[in-house]
């Protein structure tokens, strides 16, 4: 689905960076930068996620953020997280695009029971639904659905075992651990063996 944004003109002639100050309170950004800084490093989760609410984000219950994950610090307030989700190792998100003529603002909405692997990168204007899986080191540019799997640079849906556990589901998992997914038009991605065990661990 197409993201959804606002998109507006650049406040001069130059690039939309360069007039930040025009388009968010500076104040405010020195204070999102400050509280994003500390928790990227605190190991209580708890803490963590209080920290995040303060800044306007929408932090659900039991929700776990990995080490040095970054999240927009111009418009943190565009940015929800359903309970028991995890967001990976160094992965940021963003509620902002600054480009050459224009800049965008768009709302991340991210469910329940989500888990989004390390080093990924999602854009303004997504949705993840409840229960999905992002795999690692990928680049989430379009919705992903409740319950699927995504993965690549841009991410796209791969295809697993019907029988594999979802994160939140009930069903049990194959006996067969050497059973391979298949994947669908990833020219510019591999899924490795770590990422599907992702997948089967949760």
């Amino acid at each position: 689905m197409t993201r959804r944004y606002n998109e507006y003109r650049s406040p001069g002639q130059h690039n939309s960076l360069w007039y930040w100050a025009r388009t968010v309170a500076p104040y405010r950004v020195v204070i999102n930068f400050l509280v994003i800084a500390v928790a990227r490093y605190l190991p209580w989760l708890p803490l963590k996620n209080a920290l995040y609410r303060r800044i306007g984000m929408t932090v659900g219950k039991r929700v776990s953020v990995g080490l040095e994950a970054t999240f927009d610090i111009f418009f943190p307030e565009m940015i929800s997280i359903g309970d028991n989700s995890v967001i990976g190792f160094n992965t940021a998100i963003l509620g902002h695009e600054y480009l050459i003529k224009t800049w965008r603002k768009g709302k991340v909405e991210i469910g329940s029971n989500v888990v989004i692997g390390a080093n990924c990168t999602v854009l303004p204007g997504i949705r993840i639904g409840d229960g999905a899986v992002v795999s690692a080191h990928s680049l989430v540019n379009r919705d992903i659905p409740a319950g699927a799997f995504y993965g690549g640079v841009p991410a796209r849906r791969l295809k697993r075992a019907d029988n594999m556990l979802a994160p939140h589901g009930n069903s049990t998992i194959n006996e067969n651990r050497n059973q391979v997914n298949e994947w669908e038009g990833l020219n510019d991605a591999a899924i490795t063996r770590d990422d599907r065990e992702l997948v089967y661990r949760h």
